[in-house]
């Protein structure tokens, strides 16, 4: 294997200087980005998105942009240091919520944790507190978490469908009357017009999407977009390819999943067997 060329300290701010790169390399080469995903076999709207900072694509693009161009490493190495910019993913996923303010409907999965649009106050601080958030910040984000369930209230909010895997349902927080107020609060969410839940249990086995939080968006243009999450970072997806790659998933696990009316009975099993506090 080719030994990586060294990146050097002009990587200030490094999904900058990385999709600089790319619109060096492909000048260099004298091709459009048409030309380019010809060549590569990708969309070309991908390549457009990572030379203008807007995604950094996957680890497996950049390897085969290092073996279009010759650079050996070079553009894996760029590729990495850009993953791991805190402040640029910050910058996505504001970008991304933004996105969702506007979007005209919601698709989403999850993998391990209830989704924000359905979180209570308890059950937001207890899992933002788990992800090392200390006081005040703490307290910020869980004010504006809640601010985000707005987004499903009124005549004109949104349709809104999420998936739920069964393990979401079967790992309790640690006080269980916030417990209960967030169970009772899934299922008050569900018998809302607007949305739709589906219960996805563990007897489903394997699917596409076992590690991955997901969320889809359709915008008020048309196009659909996606957001993918793991317990490490996040990243928003707007090239069409992935999109539709990550839409068959989703739809594949959704005839897995148990029907809106199960759904709603198998949350309210769960609730029943919370113990209730013991009166005073």
């Amino acid at each position: 294997m080719p030994q990586r060329r060294v990146v050097t300290g002009r990587s200030q701010e490094p999904r900058q200087r990385f999709a600089e790169e790319l619109r060096r390399l492909r000048s260099q080469q004298g091709i459009t980005l048409r030309q380019l995903g010809e060549r590569m076999g990708w969309d070309w709207s991908l390549f457009g998105k990572m030379e203008k900072g807007d995604t950094i694509g996957s680890p497996e693009v950049a390897e085969a942009l290092d073996d279009f161009y010759g650079t050996p490493g070079l553009l894996l190495a760029m590729w990495e240091l850009a993953a791991g910019d805190k402040t640029q993913f910050r910058e996505r996923y504001r970008r991304y919520m933004t996105l969702e303010a506007e979007a005209v409907s919601l698709w989403h999965f999850a993998v391990s944790v209830l989704p924000g649009l359905l979180q209570t106050p308890g059950y937001a601080r207890e899992v933002l507190s788990a992800g090392g958030l200390k006081r005040p910040e703490l307290d910020q984000q869980v004010e504006a978490r809640m601010g985000r369930r707005e987004l499903l209230e009124g005549d004109d909010a949104p349709p809104f469908r999420t998936i739920l895997s069964e393990a979401v349902l079967r790992t309790p927080l640690s006080d269980q009357g916030e417990w209960r107020e967030q169970l009772q609060h899934v299922a008050e969410v569900a018998e809302r017009p607007n949305v739709t839940l589906h219960v996805l249990p563990l007897a489903a086995g394997m699917h596409g999407l076992d590690s991955t939080t997901l969320m889809f968006l359709r915008l008020v243009d048309g196009r659909t977009v996606a957001y993918t999450e793991n317990a490490h970072r996040g990243e928003l997806i707007e090239a069409n390819a992935p999109v539709e790659r990550l839409q068959r998933a989703y739809d594949a696990m959704r005839d897995l999943a148990m029907s809106p009316t199960a759904s709603l009975k198998f949350v309210l099993a769960i609730l029943e067997e919370v113990p209730c506090e013991p009166s005073t």
